[in-house]
């Protein structure tokens, strides 16, 4: 048995029977309230409940897959079955199921044959595999797959089984976190990984773990996940569930796909606010301010938003399947914007619209019901892209993180100023034996000149890798403008602009823009000038800074922000519920 009960569980959970039968919900049912602190999970007999003994390294979504998992239910099969004719292109399929009988019977009766198809026969509780399912780390980056299991936030046995059965249906090693004190409860939603040691979560998993501080949270992700930096964000006020897969997905290691509504809508502000809070302190692993494509989240078929009871419609809820992304669909008004924004974002893959109007009202989508094993031999190939320049005269320098367990014999950098020319070569030479790091040059070009180019590495093993993984249909690209652009800089005063999201509850975000530098002091006062709370005192920067306040801790009313400088002073007025 994987779960120990207690009477009283045992109680409620023969009163829950009928909902089981019925595929539990996304969100956590009423006797699941109840059954939740009652709740014990025991592990796998064949699991490992200490860290890995090694460092370990979480992969990314867009890396290289051996295999993808759904949990197939009768209600969302026409859903799964376009999943599945997706991802067994590119990888192994496993299907949780509990008849797999029946299930062959569907997908042969729609034309499906089962290559690339294997079947996990066990009972499970919901298909939202994403956030009971394994999670991949690589011990010393690139060599042995390890997968990670938590403990499931939602009290269901079955679920919880599953990954255990993943270990044994692949032959990987399984390591539990259900013992005291690395004992974490979390959601594979609300959870998302840059590669590289940095993730990225709502503040759902503090709550989720009051036993534990911040830092032991940390310290636990640390030393099962490889997770050295680990960023928070609150919650949402209108997404029940707070995962951050329904209005974030990372698309690289430095770039943020991000969910906006309309101004002013429904959790627009607060997601608004958290983004601003992560690219005002923090930059991606290469060191530089993260980049943000914005997507829209569409109202759902009445028009209304989640503010007015709409559903939570969401294009961030897509899933990498080697170099396919499966994306969910609603309307095509609104998706034909959506799937031209990824396209453009990601070139090469293959980008494929699964409608989830059938779903979405259960607060998840095509992310929330997959989860990613990881490849058995990773060859790993980090890079940043680089930027449209002026430079005409001198090379342009591609530096790539190039690892596997055996070595690596040849890297190759391929570029082209006409794709459907072919690409020209030019050897990578390892010039930090430390770091890993590949460098190789694509020679000067005039001015108006786009270069499109990617990388390829062969393993000493012979395992051969691309970055992007879908070249040479995907690359980088860059402009060649041979010039400068003038812009002429913009007049104004020190001011406070649109504070948001106002009314707040959480982090709040004040931006600042001043004509020049200067001194003074930004604060927070009751409606009577009286100073509450000092948000920065010192220089702002000529061009302007966004600043922060918490105001979770602050009693609901009416507040001023004020600016005060050599200049003069601005003031915004913020409401605090």
């Amino acid at each position: 048995m994987r779960v120990l009960y207690s009477i009283i569980f045992l109680g409620i959970l023969i009163s829950q029977k009928s909902i089981i039968a019925q595929d539990l919900p996304h969100y956590m049912t009423a006797e699941e309230e109840l059954m939740m602190p009652l709740y014990v999970q025991s592990h796998s007999e064949k699991s490992i409940t200490h860290p890995p003994l090694s460092p370990v390294r979480a992969m990314a979504e867009w890396e290289e897959i051996g295999g993808l998992c759904i949990r197939w239910t009768s209600s969302q099969q026409t859903i799964l079955r376009q999943i599945v004719v997706a991802a067994k292109v590119e990888t192994m399929v496993y299907i949780v199921c509990s008849d797999s009988n029946s299930v062959r019977s569907y997908l042969s009766s729609n034309g499906i044959n089962f290559t690339n198809i294997k079947f996990v026969q066990k009972p499970s509780d919901s298909i939202w595999m994403r956030d009971y399912g394994q999670w991949n780390v690589y011990k010393n980056d690139v060599d042995s797959l390890y997968l990670i299991d938590w403990i499931y936030n939602r009290p269901r046995p079955n679920d919880d089984a599953i990954p255990s059965k993943i270990a044994e249906a692949t032959g990987l090693p399984l390591y539990e976190m259900i013992n005291s004190p690395n004992d974490l409860t979390h959601t594979g939603g609300n959870y998302m990984v840059d590669g590289w040691g940095t993730a990225f979560s709502s503040e759902l998993i503090i709550e989720e773990n009051s036993d534990k501080t911040e830092s032991e949270i940390d310290n636990i992700m640390q030393d099962w996940m490889g997770i050295d930096r680990y960023i928070k964000m609150p919650t949402l006020p209108y997404d029940e569930i707070h995962h951050i897969d329904m209005h974030l997905k990372l698309l690289d290691e430095e770039t943020l796909l991000v969910g906006e509504y309309p101004s002013g809508t429904a959790d627009g502000p607060q997601i608004e606010a958290n983004l601003q809070y992560v690219l005002s302190n923090y930059n991606s692993v290469f060191g530089t301010p993260y980049k943000v494509i914005r997507i829209p989240m569409p109202p759902d078929a009445g028009g209304d938003y989640p503010d007015n009871f709409g559903d939570y419609r969401t294009y961030t809820n897509s899933t990498f399947i080697n170099k396919t992304l499966i994306v969910p669909t609603y309307s095509q008004q609104y998706d034909t914007t959506a799937l031209r924004i990824l396209r453009q974002a990601l070139p090469g893959y293959s980008v494929v619209g699964i409608n989830c109007n059938n779903i979405i009202n259960q607060l998840g989508a095509l992310h929330c019901i997959t989860k990613e094993i990881g490849t058995n031999d990773p060859l790993l190939i980090t890079h940043q892209p680089l930027q449209n320049t002026t430079n005409t005269t001198i090379p342009y320098q591609v530096n790539a993180w190039i690892k596997h367990k055996t070595g690596i014999q040849t890297a190759t950098l391929y570029y082209s100023t006409d794709t459907t020319q072919g690409y020209q070569t030019t050897s990578m030479n390892l010039t930090d034996i430390a770091t890993d790091t590949w460098t190789g040059f694509i020679p000067p070009q005039t001015a108006g000149t786009e270069v499109f180019y990617y990388i390829h590495a062969q393993a000493n093993s012979g395992k051969q890798q691309v970055r992007p993984i879908t070249a040479p249909d995907g690359w980088w690209r860059f402009e060649v403008t041979g010039f400068t652009t003038i812009v002429e800089e913009e007049i104004y005063e020190n001011e406070i602009l649109n504070v948001y999201p106002n009314p707040s509850s959480g982090i709040t975000c004040i931006p600042v823009k001043t004509s020049n530098e200067a001194s003074g002091k930004l604060l927070m006062a009751d409606m009577l000038g009286r100073e509450i709370k000092t948000i920065y005192w010192g220089t702002f920067p000529k061009g302007g800074k966004n600043y922060f306040i918490d105001t979770a801790e602050i009693e609901a009313g009416s507040y001023l922000i004020i600016l005060h400088t050599e200049t003069g002073s601005s003031i915004q007025k913020l409401m605090v519920k």
